[in-house]
């Protein structure tokens, strides 16, 4: 099928201004977002982005997950239509466009086409997965995982948040709960185009990223448990310090990250200290170990290792220690007709790109095992994100969804 020349554009103000636009609900303290998910605010924005789709004359579904599918017909309704999309919902001090930018972009493809009066043989469906983070409601792309069968409803509906709130009861008062079975719909293929969330795009000055591969990734929660005592009074030799313990399991997953170089890392990023008082030395630490490889034999080897030596590092100190996975996908390799069709899409734009693997993972990588799947990324200032200093610059954003707009027009099929 014939595709759109180099000349057609998506246009940047507009997907700018939306972004923009947006940030104004759940602002965070420092510039960026505070919208996590099943909150107040998450439904606002949820409003918003319904109302923008509306008016580009899309019809809105819902699922049970509270994952939204704006759909624009295609000449032919009856067959499998293209998805574009990513997530709305934020991290506590989370950027402006972490997953908005994915949305929000699919967003502008159909409003480009509806500017360009182009239509498609297929449909093309813009989504908003719930609870892609994480933040609050733990496993990270938590509705896309239903939706590829890797959760059920119940297990999804029964997460909690820290203060005890599960996510079925908050996706109902929030009000958006839907009827549609979740997984129940088909997919001819699904472009998600996010940041970086890295270095790599920016410091080697391109444009785009065509992604190829997704890491794997494990969570283990570790829960170590010592015994309260004040910290001045009790001897070092009679302590039962859990925090130390947990420093030296720090220490060994920096190790066991560093030993399969290169092509894995691994860290903690959240603890949380019992009681937490200045002077006591903590019964209880939870933190989460985070580890990734795009090699499944790495990862697989950290994991083994991690899980064999923490109990030792445990038992020496007289904590102890239990273990449980609460995050998990294996390495993803996008599809390769797709990805294909992203490189072509640069190349005839000519925007500068490179091959790059996803270190964070995505909702593409669980679409990825019911349907044709690829992700577009863009650079980070300084690769940061999961900040409120998250920065990218409009020609960034603009040239990203350029290469998207192509990729799923031609994918959708444009009706001459």
């Amino acid at each position: 099928m014939a595709v759109p020349g180099e000349n057609l554009r998506i246009n940047p103000d507009r997907l700018w201004e939306s972004i923009h636009e947006l940030a104004e609900i759940g602002p965070g303290v420092a510039g960026g977002n505070n919208r996590q998910t099943l909150t107040d605010d998450d439904a606002k924005g949820r409003t918003l982005f319904k109302s923008w789709c509306e008016g580009a004359g899309m019809s809105l579904g819902l699922d049970q997950m509270g994952t939204m599918f704006a759909r624009r017909e295609g000449t032919e309704p009856g067959l499998d239509p293209v998805y574009v999309g990513s997530h709305l919902d934020t991290q506590p001090t989370g950027g402006r466009y972490d997953g908005v930018l994915g949305v929000l972009s699919g967003l502008e493809v159909i409003r480009t086409l509806n500017d360009l009066g182009i239509r498609t043989r297929r449909p093309i469906v813009v989504v908003n997965w719930t609870n892609e983070e994480g933040a609050r409601f733990a496993p990270a792309m938590l509705a896309s995982g239903v939706f590829a069968g890797v959760h059920t409803l119940d297990y999804a509906y029964g997460r909690k948040d820290p203060e005890g709130k599960t996510f079925g009861d908050e996706l109902k008062r929030i009000g958006w709960v839907g009827d549609e079975t979740v997984g129940a719909r088909k997919m001819h293929a699904y472009f998600e185009y996010h940041i970086e969330q890295g270095p790599i795009l920016e410091a080697e000055h391109k444009q785009i990223g065509v992604v190829t591969h997704g890491q794997g990734l494990w969570w283990l929660e570790f829960t170590l448990t010592g015994k309260e005592a004040h910290t001045g009074s009790t001897p070092m030799n009679m302590r039962v310090n859990a925090g130390l313990a947990m420093a030296r399991i720090f220490e060994m997953v920096q190790e066991v990250a560093m030993s399969e170089q290169p092509g894995a890392v691994g860290g903690v990023g959240q603890v949380k200290f019992s009681p937490n008082s200045r002077n006591v030395l903590p019964g209880t630490v939870v933190f989460t170990v985070d580890i990734r490889s795009p090699e499944q034999a790495k990862l697989d080897r950290m994991r083994a290792r991690i899980e064999a030596e923490a109990p030792k590092i445990c038992e020496a100190l007289g904590v102890g220690c239990a273990v449980e996975p609460v995050g998990h996908f294996d390495p993803v390799t996008f599809d390769p007709v797709l990805v294909a069709r992203v490189r072509a899409a640069a190349d005839k734009l000519g925007y500068s790109h490179m091959n790059i693997i996803s270190g964070a993972g995505h909702d593409a990588c669980w679409t990825n095992r019911v349907a044709p799947s690829t992700m577009i990324m863009c650079p980070c200032v300084d690769g940061l994100s999961h900040n409120e200093a998250e920065d990218i610059s409009k020609d960034w954003a603009s040239a990203g969804a350029d290469v998207l707009f192509h990729a799923v027009v031609e994918t959708a099929e444009i009706v001459e």
